[in-house]
């Protein structure tokens, strides 16, 4: 081991120590991890500029628009609430049968943060009107919204991620369904355990809870439930410190994190994913639902966005002629005729951005406003750190062992290796970072053994995906933890099977459909 893998191997486990800690944003850890690497010769600037011209990271960017401007067409709160039962006495399961597959299938071409923030309010009214637990629901709903994105290239950043990663490696990358052809069976899989098991594992509403939308449902809209998200400016500074009245003009009445009601507010410090249970003049959404500074704002209505009329049919429109222009960009017969335009997902999404905005689907002069520029940061460098550990040698000293660890030293069991140790490290960190960890690895190791590496960059989008038994992993999870008041073994009771399903299918369907 020389010097260069040891000063990446430090780096590496200073960087996942401080993403456990959760004491900074992920992309100013593993920005400040680059840096470090810059500064010892490791990664060059070139190198380290070149995560952030990287095709799925901007694809990935552009998207959020593109999501932004769907979410406030109100299509997916038209199709929702039409798929939801109307009848009285309904079961949860028949809610299940009816709302899961609707939220995958949507999530599969969105980003899956803002399919789940539409999606709460809707489905937090019906329950109430149908007498159910909420918190029967919201957990299912996040994890759809994950299962759906395993189905498409965009179904979440990750896919881009390892997309971008094997097209810089000189691959041709996935095209727009390739993914389906695991995601779908494991989708399918996963919503069945749901409807079967999942009303069973997940726990009752509890007495605050139906405590606090009863009174918000009497004070109608003054009484907001807000969850935090990353910009919000008092992250880490406590609420005696940061005057939340002055700057929101709401007062907090309680806050709610891990599934606990925290006493004594003031003394309390802000962290992302916190819900707050504010007193409100009744403006509070018409004025802050825009911002960034909260992942969702509720008042126990659901609130049908600005845009309307003629502009929601064209928003889906523009969604379906992405989708299947991308889908048929990758076709030889198209490619020939496309006189070297190259007619892929990055093209397809810089078109409807601009259309989205040109009429006005989302505010073009706040464009800003709708991309999560952490995400972005934390992809860029994640694509450098994995050069870093290319560069230094850490991904063949790692790739090396993962071989010498499998017994049998077939494929297939280094498969098994990389795909259980990439779902838990996205189960403590974030699934890009988790993404660009195992991919260097998964090359390395291919080349040693003289194997096409597809399976296991597939195994890696899957794993890198499949975070269910923590709400630390995906932000949807820890949106709904939020709301919900989950505790984090409410999430292991019902999300370790789903691993374990999804893990068994991947290990089984993978060499299947991508040999070695």
């Amino acid at each position: 081991m020389n010097a260069e893998i040891c000063i990446v191997f430090a780096g590496m486990c200073l960087m996942l120590a401080l993403l456990v800690a959760d004491r900074m944003r992920p992309g100013f850890v593993m920005f400040s991890v680059v840096v470090l690497f810059m500064c010892v010769g490791i990664l060059s600037p070139k190198e380290v500029m070149a995560g952030f011209s990287n095709k799925g990271m901007i694809t990935v960017g552009l998207l959020f628009l593109v999501s932004e401007g769907v979410r406030r067409s109100d299509a997916l709160g038209y199709l929702v609430k039409r798929m939801l039962p109307k009848r009285a006495n309904v079961s949860i399961r028949n809610g299940y049968v009816h709302v899961l597959p609707v939220i995958a299938s949507v999530s599969a071409f969105l980003n899956n943060t803002p399919v789940v923030v539409v999606f709460i309010p809707i489905i937090k009214q019906w329950a109430r009107k149908a007498r159910l637990p909420l918190r029967k629901f919201l957990i299912p709903l996040s994890y759809a919204a994950i299962l759906g994105g395993m189905c498409t290239l965009i179904g979440t950043s990750t896919n881009l991620v390892v997309h971008g990663m094997m097209l810089d490696a000189g691959y041709e990358g996935f095209t727009m369904f390739e993914l389906g052809k695991v995601g779908v069976f494991i989708a399918l899989a996963g919503m069945l355990y749901m409807i079967v098991f999942a009303a069973r594992r997940l726990p009752d509403d509890k007495a605050e809870n139906t405590a606090v939308a009863a009174e918000i449902e009497e004070e109608g809209s003054n009484v907001v439930e807000a969850v935090i998200g990353s910009r919000f400016p008092g992250i880490n500074r406590s609420c005696s410190d940061f005057d939340f009245t002055k700057h929101y003009g709401a007062e907090i009445r309680e806050i709610r994190r891990g599934g606990v009601v925290l006493p004594d507010p003031d003394s309390q410090t802000f962290r992302e994913g916190d819900t707050l249970i504010l007193d409100t003049d009744g403006s509070f959404i018409s004025t802050w639902g825009d911002s960034s500074v909260f992942l969702m704002l509720s008042n126990g209505r659901y609130h049908e966005p600005v845009s309307r009329g003629w502009r929601k049919w064209l928003a889906v429109a523009l969604l379906t002629i992405m989708v299947v222009g991308a889908t048929l960009g990758s076709l030889p017969a198209v490619q020939r005729l496309s006189h070297g335009i190259q007619l892929d997902m990055f093209f397809w999404v810089c078109v409807v951005t601009v259309l989205m905005g040109c009429f006005g689907i989302f505010p073009a002069k706040r464009y800003t406003k709708f991309i999560s520029w952490d995400i972005l940061i934390t992809i860029a460098c994640a694509l450098a750190i994995s050069r870093a550990m290319v560069n230094s040698g850490l991904a063949d000293f790692i790739a090396a062992h993962v071989i010498d660890f499998s017994s049998d030293v077939s494929p297939w069991a280094v498969l098994v290796a990389l795909y259980i140790t990439t779902n838990i490290i996205t189960e403590l960190i974030t699934n890009n970072a988790a993404a660009a960890f195992a991919f260097p690895i998964a090359m390395s190791a291919a080349e040693q053994l003289g194997v096409d590496p597809m399976p296991f960059f597939v195994a890696i989008c899957i794993a890198s995906s499949a975070s269910f038994s923590s709400p630390i992993g995906y932000q949807t999870n820890l949106i709904v933890q939020g709301i919900g008041n989950y505790r984090f073994k409410d999430f292991i009771r019902v999300g370790l099977p789903l691993n374990i399903i999804t893990f068994v299918l991947s290990i089984v369907l993978i060499p299947i459909f991508w040999s070695f």
